[in-house]
């Protein structure tokens, strides 16, 4: 499926979130959410100007999940539907607390892409569900490879925290979309693999 075609898609779904079409990009750490939202933002703007994109990384609260979607619905997607630029303290991982300015346009569209994007407390602005997945030794070897082995340690904890959202929220199969995040054969440029 092209990335235009889902582009497509999305503009045609009724904004929920005051004006603006909130896509949420869910999934396993190390899937590929933040490559499938990165595609997604330059195919519905341009790449150049790509719709903006707001990662949950900037607002866990360290490693855990606890309290991220309501720091997302307060510091974020309320302002944005109320038409206004959401402004926030991101987190800062190095130091651990947050504390890097950050600027939410508010538009015609908005993604969210992270571990918990997908809650159902979220159901009532969000206009589609992405589920990107991939083998669990991809997740954890993507995650070795993007962090450094220092990070590592976190890795089995990590996967076990949102394991267990995902089965709460029973985020897969309640996604609009599901995607293969390490498809067998990689996909052409503007394409992705649908599961």
């Amino acid at each position: 499926m092209r990335f235009t075609d889902l582009a497509a898609r999305v503009r045609a779904t009724p904004p929920r979130l005051g004006r603006t079409r909130l896509v949420a990009v869910d999934g396993p750490a190390g899937s590929g959410k933040t490559t499938f939202a990165a595609a997604l933002a330059a195919a519905l703007g341009s790449a150049a100007h790509p719709a903006p994109v707001v990662h949950l990384d900037d607002l866990y609260d360290g490693w855990t999940l606890a309290g991220v979607v309501q720091r997302l619905r307060t510091q974020v997607l309320d302002p944005v539907a109320a038409g206004h630029d959401a402004r926030f303290a991101a987190y800062d991982w190095a130091v651990g607390a947050f504390r890097v300015p950050t600027t939410v346009p508010a538009g015609e569209v908005l993604l969210v892409e992270g571990c918990g994007s997908g809650a159902r407390a979220l159901d009532d602005v969000r206009g589609l569900l992405v589920w990107v997945q991939a083998p669990p030794a991809t997740c954890a070897q993507r995650w070795a490879d993007r962090d450094g082995a220092a990070m590592t340690v976190f890795q089995p904890a990590w996967a076990a925290e949102e394991a267990a959202v995902f089965a709460a929220e029973d985020t897969r199969a309640r996604a609009d979309l599901r995607v293969d995040g390490a498809p067998a054969q990689p996909a052409a440029p503007g394409v992705f693999v649908p599961l």
